[in-house]
């Protein structure tokens, strides 16, 4: 009997290709460059193109440039030096993306904060980070301003997320504190020389891992970060010649997260109009500016497009890409039929900068050049390395079999702050998921292992359930969970948390959708309970919060 390929054997090698294209099977070697050469290049290419849109306001790229390198020639003034940190606290805004730039210019690195942290979160973050300076929005100002005396905070520097807007406010003052747009407009666009090593020097110190545990800091260097860029822009590649200079995006993602983060610089190193959405979870103005502008490419997480699916879009010419959690096959069909274009679907982590997989097949069905697709992930980009392994074990798997998803690639971090190599095993990522492989490459993502439930010794992947609720009328959001089994020790039950449609209000039953399951579902996988609630708790990616919610039932259960 022959061997089923494991992932060691690339079969997807063998389908990296959009219609009759193939593409390249490696981008090695990639070129050790600092990630704001993507903005200079674009800026020497394309100097009028609309950069940034923004609340009416345009922003040409020759013009960002010039407001990046004087940003850069400010902080270098305000003493930040090489391998310096400087943290943001920033929503969506142009202010973001001249931050981003211009630190990379002063040869500092990037700490970019949620804007929803309270200030134990920043203190934590800022603070572990060892960061310098922070450019902040005016309503986190009260929040950071407040870290002066426990952190190695120095400077803070304050915007108004409408500075950059067509209707610019009055300036207020912040004692203490410089003003974003003075800083600009005081320095000559004349960043600092910096000799900068891609390899070594760090472009972002992230944290992650604060809806799973205790925050940990992704060291990204500029090499991994602009290889994930370039591995990014691959999927595109027979696209280039329409979308150069031209096309738009629009990110519905907060850019301090790392799938938000690195769309903005897809879009800046094709030159491209980027669409800022102020706050993601504004879906009035996200589809105000999908009709008006028919974006190529559009940046999203499923429960985004579970309130878009509501809304009767009619058909779009666009292309919605999810991650950062699995997509709902209920979801993606509705959105299908809505617009006539289907939702593709890719996957990553902050520790793997974040890109790891997409799905070429939805990419190729998107654009006319192929009519089968298949749903999942994907296939691993360039120069990714994959493997599934047994949880137990740590064997590595057959395609069909169902393990952890383990990464390796030049996308992958330096290491967990401040120690290189850490968090790694001989370069690869255990990334805590569970995932499977086809005999073609293509892969499925199951679950979070934390998020996998003990059903009387079975393993059953609530994402799955999820799947499931999905589908019954009339649900709009939903998730199921692991609880406490009260009469078995150790062992786990299925809860379901339902968010119904605002016309089926009322109107669920929870006996009927538990009758549903049962016909769907092995019966360890069928809810016990079902809890029916007006809103679900949402992470700051908009993902569905079910730590959340275990932590509230084990709370009850008084465990």
């Amino acid at each position: 009997m022959t061997a089923k390929p494991k992932g060691s054997d690339r079969p997807w090698l063998k389908n990296y290709k959009l219609g009759p294209y193939h593409l390249k099977q490696t981008l090695e070697p990639y070129p050790l460059t600092p990630v704001h050469r993507f903005l200079d290049d674009s800026a020497d290419a394309y100097p009028t193109q609309i950069a940034v849109e923004y609340l009416g306001r345009r922003i040409k790229y020759e013009d960002l440039r010039s407001y990046v390198n004087s940003l850069a020639r400010a902080l270098a003034e305000l003493g930040i030096a090489k391998g310096d940190r400087v943290a943001t606290v920033l929503p969506n805004c142009p202010q973001f993306i001249m931050t981003d730039f211009a630190v990379s210019k002063a040869g500092a690195t990037l700490v970019p904060c949620s804007t929803l942290h309270k200030v134990r979160d920043l203190e934590y973050e800022i603070g572990e980070s060892g960061a310098r300076a922070v450019v902040c929005s005016d309503e986190a100002f009260g929040l950071v301003e407040k870290l002066k005396g426990t952190t190695k905070l120095e400077s803070i520097v304050v915007t108004s997320p409408l500075d950059y807007a067509a209707a610019e406010p009055q300036p207020q003052q912040f004692p203490g504190a410089h003003r974003f747009k003075d800083l600009i407009a005081r320095h000559e666009p004349r960043p600092p020389e910096v000799d900068i090593d891609p390899r070594e020097d760090l472009a972002y110190l992230s944290f992650t891992g604060g809806a799973t545990g205790v925050p940990k800091g992704v060291m990204i260097t500029h090499y991994n970060r602009a290889c994930n860029v370039r591995q990014a822009l691959w999927l595109l590649e027979p696209l280039w010649p329409g979308m150069k200079g031209k096309g738009a995006i629009e990110t519905l993602v907060p850019l301090f997260h790392s799938y938000g983060h690195l769309g903005m610089q897809v879009g800046m190193a094709l030159g491209l109009r980027l669409l800022l959405v102020s706050d993601p979870r504004d879906i009035d103005q996200a589809v105000n500016l999908l009709k008006e502008n028919r974006p190529m490419v559009v940046y999203v997480v499923p429960t985004h497009l579970m309130r878009i699916a509501e809304r009767n879009l009619g058909r779009l010419p666009v292309m919605f890409m999810s991650g950062a959690a699995p997509l709902p096959q209920q979801i993606f069909e509705a959105i299908k039929k809505d617009i006539m274009m289907p939702v593709s679907e890719g996957y990553g982590l902050t520790e793997c900068g974040p890109l790891t997989h997409a799905n070429l097949s939805t990419f190729s069905k998107i654009t006319g050049m192929a009519a089968r697709e298949t749903l999942g992930i994907g296939l691993p980009v360039p120069d990714t390395e994959v493997r599934i392994v047994d949880l137990e074990t740590g064997e590595e798997l057959a395609a069909g079999q169902s393990g952890e998803l383990l990464i390796r690639g030049p996308q992958t971090m330096k290491g967990y702050w401040p120690r290189p190599g850490s968090g790694l095993d001989n370069g690869w990522l255990h990334t805590g998921d569970i995932a499977r492989m086809d005999e073609n490459g293509y892969f499925v993502l199951e679950d979070r292992i934390k998020d996998m439930a003990n059903v009387s010794g079975y393993k059953v992947y609530t994402t799955e359930v999820d799947q499931v609720l999905f589908k019954y009328p009339g649900v709009a959001m939903a998730a199921a969970i692991g609880v406490p089994d009260p009469e078995r020790p150790g062992s786990e039950r299925i809860k379901a948390f339902i968010k119904p449609r605002e016309e089926f209000k009322g109107k669920l039953n929870a006996d009927d959708i538990m009758a549903y399951c049962r016909e769907k579902l092995p019966a360890i996988a069928v809810p016990r309970y079902i809890e029916f609630r007006d809103e679900l708790p949402l992470t700051v990616t908009e993902k569905i919060f079910k730590r959340a919610l275990r932590e509230e039932e084990i709370k009850k259960a008084g465990q």
